[in-house]
């Protein structure tokens, strides 16, 4: 029998969330669609005009990156769409994806700052100014192989399908965008409602409670880190990223850490934590906006590149600070 504690329990921890997430996804799909109906690609791409034009990357993606400081979910949906319509390739997708790992780091930037000063003090700056400095790298090589991977003349792709009329544009570019929504956002929910479902049972089971504690009980290739710091990378693996820095802050406080220990042993814990769940929170919109499979190499690639780039940061600093 499904009592009443039941019900609200799955509201505010499957109902809920899953409709947030289906209007987020839902807005960022129609702003996609008007910016692209509206004929806004070009302007947009003005942000990273020196990037996409040293990488051949199409304005597309220039447009995608402006937007992603604002929303990732309206600028993966650019993307997916411009995938859909030919007007980017697939190698472009996955680079594109790539590329705005920096606006996207942006984006969850106050939200970290805030949490860290107040606890690790002046750590944190030195700890966000390297996860900061690392998205930096990842955009700048992303630019990079894209200049190899990429066309000279893809830079220069003029956008499909013809401006709106010069009479009431902004009303014909939303009539047409939201005909497109209509049809977009049963595909994306179709895929994203079930996938997330599934995802909300596995966490309930306990699988990624269990695959975070798996891996932070396994850290004897760290064994050069000192005891404290191994609590502190603990307590981010088994628990959340805000427990590892009450954990660090304790210990900061009492003297039992020096800080430039504490913001190596943040940057491991990142490294470790983030692809387990990457996968949780981002599979299934990803799924939603792009096709599954496809979804899960994106996700891939972007944990990939993102831990290479922590981890080289974290030797640099290890090097220089230690």
């Amino acid at each position: 029998m499904i009592t009443q504690d039941t019900l609200i329990h799955l509201w505010l921890h499957l109902g809920w969330p899953l409709l947030r997430l289906l209007i987020y996804l839902a807005i960022g799909l129609l702003a996609a669609l008007l910016i692209e109906s509206l004929n806004w690609t070009h302007k947009l791409a003005v942000v990273a005009r020196p990037l996409t034009r040293f990488g051949h990357l199409s304005p597309l993606t220039g447009a995608s990156f402006s937007v992603c400081f604002f929303s990732a979910m309206a600028a993966n949906t650019m993307l997916a769409e411009g995938y859909d319509n030919n007007r980017l390739s697939r190698k472009e997708l996955i680079l594109a994806n790539l590329f705005n790992s920096l606006p996207a780091n942006f984006l969850h930037l106050p939200t970290t700052f805030f949490i860290a000063v107040p606890i690790i003090k002046g750590a944190a700056f030195v700890y966000i100014g390297l996860t900061v400095g690392a998205a930096v790298l990842r955009t700048l090589v992303i630019a990079l192989l894209a200049r190899m991977l990429l066309p000279a003349g893809n830079s220069e792709a003029s956008p499909a399908g013809p401006p709106p009329p010069s009479t009431t544009p902004f009303r014909t570019a939303l009539r047409n965008s939201i005909k497109r929504f209509k049809r977009r956002i049963r595909k994306i929910a179709a895929y994203t409602i079930p996938i997330y479902i599934l995802f909300y049972a596995l966490t309930e089971a306990g699988f990624f409670a269990a695959a975070e504690q798996f891996i932070g009980q396994h850290f004897a290739w760290l064994s050069w880190l000192s005891p404290q710091a191994l609590s502190i990378l603990t307590f981010q693996m088994a628990a959340e990223f805000t427990a590892g820095l009450a954990a660090a802050g304790a210990l900061l406080a009492s003297g039992s850490m020096p800080m430039e220990e504490v913001v190596l042993v943040l940057l491991i814990g990142n490294v470790l934590s983030s692809p387990i769940r990457a996968v949780r929170h981002q599979y299934p919109y990803y799924a939603g906006i792009f096709k599954p499979a496809l979804a899960a190499q994106l996700i891939l690639f972007s944990q990939t590149f993102r831990a290479l780039s922590i981890a080289l940061v974290a030797v640099v600093y290890y090097f220089l600070a230690m």
